[in-house]
C-alpha cells in the first residue's frame, strides 16, 4: 500500500475536520466545502489523520511540503552518526618510533569520535610475559587520556591482549567540528587566493599519507 496521504479528489468521505493553511482549526465541514476552500486558496486538501473520525485534513502546498520533508530527511541522514570501531595492532616490544606512529593514529581516531580496539599480539616466548602487553596498553591509555578513556579493560584473548578506548567527544560533535574546520579553510582560501594552491596540495598530501598508513581504512595496521 502507498504511504502517500490522500489529497484533493482522492479523499472519499462525507466530511472532514479541517485545519487551515496557518494551522488554525476551521472545524468539521463537508468535503465539498473543504475542496472549495482549497481551490480558493490555490492549495491542496491533504488528509493528515486518516484514522480520525472524521478524518483530519489540512490546506497546504503539497508539492512544497514533500520537497521540504525530503530535504529534512536528507539532512538527518547526512548528520547521522554511525559508531565505528577502528583497530590498531601492536607488538609488546614495539620500538619507540613505531609506538609514536601508532599512538598518532589512535589520537586521530579518537579525535574523529571513533572507538579504538587496541590489540597486543604475542608471539613465541612473548606469550609467557603478558605483563609486557598490559603495561604497554596502560601506557597508551595514559598518553591519550585527554581524548579517550578505557571502555573495556585489557583482557587476554588467546595469543592476543585486547583493550578498547572510547572517545570523550561524541561522533556528532567531531563531525560538526570537522565541517566547521572545512568551512574555515574554504573561507581562508577565498580571502587569501595566493595560498589556496599550497593549502590544497598540503591537504592532498596529508590525505595520501592517511591512506598509505591505513588510517582511513578500517583494516588493522600491524607493527
Amino acid at each position: 500500500m502507498s504511504a502517500e496521504p490522500r489529497i484533493n479528489d482522492r479523499i472519499r468521505v462525507p466530511e472532514v475536520r479541517l485545519v487551515g493553511p496557518s494551522g488554525e482549526q476551521v472545524g468539521i465541514v463537508p468535503l465539498a466545502k473543504a475542496l472549495e476552500l482549497a481551490q480558493e486558496y490555490d492549495l491542496d486538501l491533504v488528509e493528515v489523520a486518516a484514522n480520525a473520525r472524521p478524518p483530519v485534513c489540512k490546506l497546504m502546498d503539497y508539492g512544497k511540503f514533500k520537497y521540504e520533508s525530503a530535504m529534512k530527511a536528507r539532512e538527518a541522514r547526512k548528520n547521522q552518526a554511525h559508531t565505528v570501531i577502528k583497530e590498531m595492532k601492536l607488538r609488546p616490544k614495539i620500538d619507540p618510533h613505531d609506538y609514536d606512529t601508532k599512538k598518532g593514529h589512535v589520537v586521530r581516531f579518537l579525535k574523529q569520535g571513533d572507538k579504538v580496539k587496541i590489540t597486543i599480539m604475542f608471539r613465541g616466548r612473548e606469550q609467557s610475559r603478558p605483563e609486557l602487553g598490559y603495561r604497554l596498553l596502560q601506557r597508551l591509555a595514559e598518553d591519550v587520556q585527554d581524548l579517550g578513556f578505557i571502555e573495556s579493560n585489557p583482557k587476554q584473548d588467546g595469543r592476543n591482549m585486547i583493550m578498547v578506548l572510547g572517545p570523550h567527544k561524541k561522533k556528532t560533535e567531531a563531525m560538526a567540528e570537522a565541517r566547521q574546520a572545512q568551512e574555515a579553510r574554504k573561507a581562508d582560501a577565498k580571502a587569501n587566493p595566493g595560498r589556496s594552491q599550497n593549502a590544497a596540495e598540503t591537504e592532498a598530501s596529508d590525505e595520501g599519507a592517511d591512506v598509505e598508513t591505513g588510517v582511513q581504512a578500517e583494516a588493522p595496521a600491524e607493527a
